[in-house]
């Protein structure tokens, strides 16, 4: 049998410079020692769940700045507050449900620190603290409004009653939310999806639980206090 042989291949013609030199060899493409890899794409500081509730939070403090203000220019035009024949609010109950809301914080805090720390079980149990938590706060506050609408406090009393429930009610509004998005994270967790490496959905419900929680106080000190 006759062996066929192949032709080498034909040399690249060398292409110069218009000074005459040479051009740079190529780079190396592999077969050397050096890492021919190409970078790792990096990482965002903050994920989309995250970076979407920053800027649902800044609407929000846009929304609360505007009825707070109004709120004050209301609260301080008038000669006497509360009116005459109108109820007072009631400041020590109200005071201890905010350290309730408060405690809820922590609460969750401490479920996603142990989100990366320790087995989903403690995420689970402390989720269901803060749960639990937030709606003891709304129970309270809703007997505390049906009380008021039985002393003649109502959204058609005047400026008093008016701002009232405009403010403690957007903000209640919110905890609502905020349970049910806190309810669904408890869901995923118990399910399995959400874990250390993919925990943007649960730190995101934190972010706007902490933001929904650290509003109250403010609402506490202006409407019931001031």
């Amino acid at each position: 049998m006759t062996a066929i042989l192949e032709a080498p291949p034909a040399a690249l013609p060398v292409v110069r410079r218009p000074d005459g030199g040479l051009p740079p060899p190529p780079r190396p493409t592999g077969g050397d020692d050096g890492d021919d890899r190409d970078p790792e794409p990096r990482r965002p500081l903050l994920d989309n769940a995250r970076l979407a509730t920053i800027f649902l939070i800044a609407a929000e403090t846009m929304l609360f700045a505007g009825l707070i203000s109004g709120f004050l220019v209301l609260r301080f035009a008038a000669a006497v507050w509360p009116p005459p024949l109108q109820p007072r609010l009631p400041i020590a109950v109200t005071g201890v449900n905010t350290l309730v809301l408060l405690a809820s914080s922590v609460a969750v805090a401490a479920a996603v620190r142990a989100l990366s720390r320790g087995p989903a079980s403690r995420v689970i149990t402390r989720l269901k603290v803060a749960a639990a938590l937030g709606a003891t706060f709304l129970v309270v506050q809703g007997y505390e409004w049906a009380r008021l609408i039985g002393f003649g406090l109502t959204a058609s009393s005047g400026a008093y009653g008016g701002t009232f429930y405009t403010l403690i009610g957007a903000h209640a509004l919110h905890v609502v939310g905020a349970l049910a998005w806190l309810t669904i994270a408890l869901v995923f967790v118990q399910s399995g999806r959400f874990r250390p490496e993919r925990s943007g959905g649960l730190r995101a419900c934190a972010l706007y639980w902490h933001f929904v929680v650290g509003l109250w106080p403010i609402l506490y000190v202006a409407v019931y206090l001031l």
